[in-house]
């Protein structure tokens, strides 16, 4: 049997380093796409799904998950299976655009690195790992690479996002949702929530993980992702 074409979406000011950590080499032929090009959701799911094969397997993390969600609403009937990590199905809120509106600011006036180093940093990842120099540096230096236009692009996706929750109940496809259970960005209850209202979810909770699970638990990320893949 062959290989199942996946698709893997990055989170915000993330890269492929955010999956090169996830192995699924044996089960899926693997590319990651880029999520920082366009400014809204659906200019996202749009390119993502131009290189695209004609079926897929979908997988995405936080703003991924999101671009995965659009996907589902423009064109479901391409999606074999899909895996939503750590994501938010809700429109933005008030106090979340007056965040990303200050962030904005602050990238546009020098500070784009201080963004990630000193604001989201605490909340991305498990406490236990704040002093983990090497996850430190990965997540600064995928941020660095996003760079700030990319950035930008991101915050106005997320922005002018539309409530993804009626959308839940039309997925068919077999879907996996997975979550850090002391993830802050999106906390656990989003990921019930998805369960609850998509008709054929599982859902895996992955302990000692914040926000980036598939940094911080690559191992117990790849064991479920393996197991979604596979059937299992």
């Amino acid at each position: 049997m062959g290989k199942v074409p996946l698709i893997l979406l990055p989170g915000t000011l993330c890269d492929e380093r955010l999956w090169e950590m996830v192995n699924l080499s044996d089960l899926a032929d693997v590319k990651v796409c880029d999520v920082s090009k366009a400014d809204t959701i659906e200019g996202i799911a749009k390119s993502v799904l131009e290189k695209a094969p004609d079926k897929f397997a979908l997988a995405g993390l936080s703003l991924g998950g999101i671009v995965s969600l659009e996907i589902m609403r423009i064109a479901p009937e391409r999606v074999i299976k899909l895996a939503l990590l750590d994501t938010n199905p809700n429109p933005p809120q008030p106090e979340q655009i007056t965040s990303w509106e200050r962030f904005m600011e602050m990238a546009n006036n020098g500070q784009f690195l201080d963004i990630t180093r000193n604001h989201l940093l605490p909340l991305l990842i498990h406490p236990d790992r704040r002093n983990d120099e090497a996850l430190v540096s990965k997540i600064i230096d995928m941020a660095e690479k996003v760079g700030k236009e990319g950035y930008i692009n991101q915050l106005k996706a997320v922005m002018t996002r539309s409530d993804q929750r009626p959308i839940l109940a039309t997925i068919e496809c077999p879907t996996m949702i997975l979550a850090g259970r002391e993830d802050r960005v999106c906390p656990v209850h989003m990921s019930e929530f998805l369960k609850e209202n998509i008709p054929a979810a599982s859902l895996e909770i992955i302990s000692h993980s914040g926000h980036l699970s598939t940094l911080e638990q690559p191992e117990k990320v790849s064991a479920a992702m393996g197991k979604w893949l596979s059937g299992n």
